[in-house]
């Protein structure tokens, strides 16, 4: 059975339960989301979770009542008398959005009845016994703050009580990794009011964000990509040759070319400026480079990397830690080729991007390919053929993939790898999308071998996508216990006794010299103090030295999440340790 028509049939019982319970309630939609459903409600009282044990009891008797799902198509005049009557002021307005070429569907469970397109189960019992409401929250009418807030009640209902108590337990798990949380506790990072949606990296933080800028810049450089670096202020009119402007305009921040005033009285700008954007990606810049001199067909593939800094405007309510940010840094990268080439330069990415996932941990990769949506840019054919090269490059590569029918962006099909996690979530990261548009809208052509002037095939990809999500990811696939060679700090040296502390400093000194981002604790403090301290910071290695480890040149190593300790030589620990903390594709390098 369906997940997604359970789920939808539940936010059907949960608003009947609603009403039931609280008369005079309004509702007005409820989604089936991934992993569940949400039902808004307009109340003077808004929802919370305490409500959830008589709701929930309330949702078991309807389902036990059995009611069919029965479909009434009924006339806009007929369903706007109705809810006008009953007071649903919000379904008045969502009948009135409702084109007029469109049929208009009611559908009933028992007494209750809702505007809906369906479909609909049999009866409301098919809805079972394994849902769970799990959350309450605020939310804007139609995502407009200039409109009313509205109770959200979210939930989630699977086809029987192991599938409910596993996706539980995984959102229990998941609770635990979250990366806000872990965030804190290793003091990576915080955001603040005065900057929505932009990260304030604290100093062990940005050793992790280094860290990964510095891995892949080394995996670029060895695979034939050349680093620039383009403005983040341009103007609007690449933004309208590119087709950015008029489609995703309200993501861009816009800012006119003009001096401020200074002055007390009048306003601080005219208007009259011409309108700049900070760049939310950075295409159009790429092919500005690319357009400096005359490009021959020798000259291709051209492999174009940047660490772009960029800037979405998302909804304050949209952002979520550094999973959803409106400042993030890419490791962004375009491809121009020629038509010969595609297939070699899609495996090419393919193998690497492969590689770079492996490297991170995570073995288990789904392959989509997008495909052409409603709207697009370009031709028919042109689509058709971009396709079918991407096609064929995947099939050329081995890897197995699925089609993602209409999900294609607006100027070319893509690819998307998505991730498994340590607890089975699937994040949608890389990509590569096949672009025949942009490189015409741009002008940017190269001269093939007959003479002639040819438009340049654009490949847009990215591994990593924003760093700040990848490293959000990380964290919780890692439940912040991350590999020793992007831990923050690698080690402690935490000594027992004051009489040992000259003998630490000395360790930390010959660590820092070999490379290891080492610390000293030599606070007067009770070594399990100490322990539980860098265990909540997620240090992964503690090397414990009292007046004996002195006398001996040895350490006490203590591993996190391990019992007990090891004692070793301090030189063979040191020699261990840097071994250890090499990162993956410097020890891949040593071993070939």
């Amino acid at each position: 059975m369906c997940w997604s028509l359970i789920r939808h049939d539940a936010a059907h019982v949960l608003a009947e339960a609603v009403q039931e319970l609280w008369p005079g309630t309004q509702v007005t939609i409820g989604p089936v989301i991934e992993n569940g459903f949400y039902y808004d409600f307009k109340r003077d009282e808004p929802f919370s979770e305490e409500d959830f044990p008589v709701i929930e009891k309330k949702m078991a008797e309807i389902i036990d009542r059995g009611a069919a799902f029965t479909k009434e198509v009924w006339s806009r005049d007929e369903a706007k008398a109705f809810f006008a009557t009953r007071g649903e002021n919000f379904k008045v307005e969502l009948v009135d959005a409702i084109p007029a070429d469109q049929s208009l569907k009611m559908y009933k469970q028992g007494q209750w009845i809702d505007l809906c397109r369906g479909p609909h189960m049999r009866t409301v019992k098919d809805v079972g016994n394994a849902f769970k409401l799990t959350k309450v929250a605020g939310a804007y009418w139609r995502g407009d703050s200039r409109n009313p807030v509205l109770s959200r009640i979210y939930g989630t209902a699977f086809a029987n009580k192991a599938e409910l108590d596993a996706y539980l337990t995984m959102v229990a798990e998941a609770e635990k990794r979250d990366h806000r949380k872990i965030g804190q506790e290793m003091d990576l990072y915080h955001f603040q009011p005065e900057a929505q949606g932009s990260v304030f990296w604290h100093h062990k933080g940005y050793v992790i964000f280094n860290q990964m800028e510095t891995y892949i810049r080394r995996r670029l450089n060895k695979s034939g990509y050349v680093e620039v670096k383009t403005p983040q202020l341009m103007s609007s009119k690449f933004w309208e040759q590119s087709g950015h402007w008029g489609k995703y305009r309200e993501n861009m921040f816009v800012v006119p070319d003009e001096v401020p005033n200074v002055e007390d009285t009048g306003p601080v700008l005219t208007g009259e400026g011409d309108l700049m954007a900070l760049k939310p990606m950075n295409c159009p810049a790429h092919v500005q480079i690319f357009n400096q001199g005359i490009k021959s067909y020798r000259d291709l593939p051209l492999r174009m990397a940047e660490f772009g800094c960029c800037h979405r405007n998302e909804a304050h309510g949209a952002l979520h830690g550094l999973m959803r940010v409106r400042q993030m840094t890419q490791d962004d990268a375009h491809i121009f080729c020629r038509e010969d080439q595609i297939q070699a330069e899609t495996e090419h990415f393919v193998h690497l991007l492969y590689s770079v996932y492996g490297h991170m941990g995570f073995d288990d990769v789904v392959i989509k390919l997008a495909t052409r949506p409603d709207k697009f840019g370009g031709t028919v054919e042109r689509w058709d053929a971009a396709e079918k090269a991407l096609g064929d490059a995947l099939r050329a590569t081995g890897y197995d993939f699925e089609i993602a029918e209409g999900e294609g962006a607006f100027y070319a099909p893509k690819l998307e790898f998505h991730l498994k996690d340590a607890i089975g979530r699937s994040w949608q990261v890389g990509t590569l999308q096949l672009d025949y548009v942009l490189p015409e809208r741009l002008d940017a052509t190269y001269v093939a071998e007959d003479g002639s002037r040819q438009y340049a095939v654009m490949l847009h990809r990215a591994i990593l996508g924003s760093l700040e999500r990848f490293i959000g990811m990380m964290i919780e696939n890692y439940a912040g216990k991350m590999p020793i060679w992007l831990a923050p700090t690698q080690v402690v040296v935490a000594t027992i006794v004051s009489e040992a502390d000259a003998y630490g400093e000395k360790l930390v000194r010959q660590l820092q010299d070999a490379g290891v981002r080492a610390e000293l604790d030599a606070r007067n403090e009770k070594i399990n103090y100490k322990v539980r301290e860098h265990s909540v910071g997620r240090v992964p290695l503690m090397f414990v030295v009292g007046r004996r480890e002195a006398d001996e040149g040895t350490v006490s190593v203590r591993r996190l999440g391990v019992e007990g300790q090891k004692v070793l030589p301090a030189d063979v620990a040191i020699e261990s340790l840097v071994l250890e903390g090499t990162p993956p594709d410097l020890k891949q390098i040593a071993a070939e």
